[in-house]
């Protein structure tokens, strides 16, 4: 929930409200990926050895929760403080997303493999409902039909957001009990563990079928997460779409995401995850590009909903493969490489975008269209990857 609203409104408030370059909002997920490279392999590497991986995820949240608070009340009240409140932005992020080395892990222990799929999917459907009602719940803030305390506008949404974020977590929090065996007797040593970190990711990739799917979801991810950041903007700046239109089409998308994640996860249970995840990067590839080539606002309306469903299947398909591939005794090691890949994409992606709009800012809205046309490349060289990797099936496994 909080992370759809922060991603709507907070890129708009920093990028249109207080016109903040397109480049330097996203040079926020390029440094926050910089910072998840060299702490996330670490903590997860601790976690399967010491068993906290709960107790790790607990943590880090409240990090993500108190930081999220802190963009609010900048954000609310001290709105001219446009450093500080990227900066707070910056860390919310970083630690929402360190949460997920550990909660991703946390499917190879509460599901049997022959379930992984649904229970991926069924996972993501939740995510997005919680996403469909923070835009719900927010857009009279952002519209100006509720005023709370502060600055006008879309700041109105972030701390309702954040609010609501501490209150549902709360049960995750207080009551998941993950069975799993610590270890008290491990010492922790930091030094060590950097040092032993080359070996570890040397022993993890030694694999090619990891190799392989680590890359292809470097590849493919980083074009559909720097289209997701993006996707605000580019309707404001191409189509001169409303916040309200906005949120009504990211609430159809969100509808059709949860549709997609739900049915992908039947399906690779079904038909075997490398046909799964070869048939859905396989449409991204072609949808991409006509997302960015359509100039007509009603076919985009359309492809704007389409696309939600996409988004759920990526996702799921993509979590429960690295599930099969990872070795059970380095589950968080495992998954801290797969945040890393998807974070450090936006390494790549959001600067070739960022150029790219820098580039041809003579060309008008146009510098958009072959931003979004130009990520086609990247979900097609994973797609190449893909077609490399060999996963064990839950037949295959029984035999």
């Amino acid at each position: 929930m909080v992370f759809i609203v922060f991603f709507l409104y907070f890129s708009q408030w920093l990028v249109i409200d207080k016109g903040i370059a397109d480049f330097w909002f996203n040079m926020i997920f390029t440094i926050g990926s910089a910072m998840l490279l060299f702490t996330a392999p670490i903590l997860g590497s601790i976690a399967d050895k010491t068993g906290r991986q709960q107790s790790y995820f607990n943590k880090i949240t409240m990090l993500s929760l108190l930081f999220f608070l802190g963009v609010s009340l900048v954000a609310l009240f001290f709105s001219h403080q446009i450093f500080l409140a990227a900066l707070f932005f910056l860390l919310a992020n970083y630690f929402y997303q360190f949460s997920f080395v550990f909660y991703n892990a946390f499917l190879h222990h509460i599901a049997p493999r022959e379930k992984w799929g649904r229970v991926s999917g069924i996972g993501i459907g939740a995510n997005y409902l919680g996403q469909i009602a923070g835009l719900l719940i927010t857009l009279p803030l952002a519209g100006g039909a509720i005023y709370l305390i502060g600055e006008t506008g879309r700041a109105q949404t972030f701390l309702p957001a954040t609010i609501l974020f501490f209150i549902l977590a709360l049960p995750m929090l207080l009551f998941f009990k993950l069975q799993m065996q610590q270890n008290p007797d491990y010492k922790i040593n930091f030094k060590e563990e950097y040092r032993s970190l080359w070996q570890q990711f040397k022993s993890l990739v030694s694999d090619r079928n990891m190799k392989m799917f680590l890359l292809a979801y470097f590849f493919f991810n980083d074009a559909i997460l720097t289209v997701s950041n993006n996707f605000p903007i580019y309707l404001q700046n191409v189509f001169g779409v409303s916040d309200k239109l906005k949120t009504i089409l990211l609430g159809g998308a969100l509808l059709t995401s949860i549709i997609g994640a739900v049915s992908s996860g039947f399906i690779i249970d079904k038909i075997g995850l490398k046909k799964s995840l070869l048939i859905v990067i396989g449409v991204w590839v072609v949808f991409i590009p006509v997302l960015g080539l359509n100039t007509n606002f009603k076919l985009f309306t359309v492809l704007c909903i389409l696309v939600g469903f996409l988004f759920g299947a990526i996702w799921t398909v993509s979590r429960t493969a690295m599930t099969a591939l990872t070795p059970k005794e380095k589950l968080n090691f495992g998954f801290s490489f797969y945040t890393l890949a998807e974070r450090t994409s936006t390494l790549i992606g959001p600067l070739f975008w960022g150029m790219i709009t820098y580039i041809f800012i003579n060309f008008g809205v146009v510098r958009y269209r072959i931003a979004m046309i130009t990520m086609a490349v990247f979900v097609a060289i994973g797609f190449y990857f893909v077609r490399k990797v060999e996963i064990k099936e839950k037949a295959d496994l029984i035999s």
